[in-house]
């Protein structure tokens, strides 16, 4: 099934991104439309789920959480079983922020929030008897140059979405 997505939506959009809080009617106004097609619009987005939750992007920093590692893990395990255990114990740990399956060398990468080095130990030595792993690195992030979760709208195609 397709969905077709013109230029008044990718404007929707693209204003959702910036800031999902602001007023139905300031978004009408900006893409040049009324409150309630806007609305219909955005309805049948997250309908289709184009649109995903809606939520708040804390800032870490000003909660304490001054530590950004990424994790890499190497296991010699692959089989179903250990994958069910490695991914319970990732849902588990709100640390974790990502975590990604990788093709290469390194078999997952995982962003971990927390508020200092010992904290990250606690979470590491945790994982570790939970789970077997192979190898572990983790590096920290010495400064956040950039970090969105906003989509480069004006790379995609509009004409048919899947």
């Amino acid at each position: 099934m397709s969905f077709r997505l013109d230029d008044i939506d990718r404007k929707i959009l693209s204003e959702l991104q910036i800031d999902s809080g602001q007023p139905l009617e300031q978004i009408a106004q900006k893409v040049s439309s009324s409150k309630t097609p806007v609305w219909n619009r955005i309805k049948k987005m997250k309908n289709y789920g184009i649109i995903g939750d809606t939520i708040s992007i804390l800032n870490p920093e000003h909660l304490g959480f001054e530590a950004c590692f990424f994790v890499m893990i190497r296991t010699s395990e692959h089989d179903l079983g250990w994958q069910k255990k490695f991914l319970n114990a990732l849902k588990n740990r709100p640390q974790v922020q990502e975590a990604h399956r990788l093709a290469g060398d390194i078999d997952y990468i995982l962003k971990v929030r927390v508020k200092n080095a010992r904290a990250y130990d606690e979470f590491y030595q945790a994982l570790i008897s939970e789970v077997n792993v192979h190898n572990v690195t983790a590096l920290l992030s010495m400064e956040e140059i950039k970090s969105t979760v906003q989509l480069p709208l004006d790379d995609i195609n509009f004409s048919e979405i899947r």
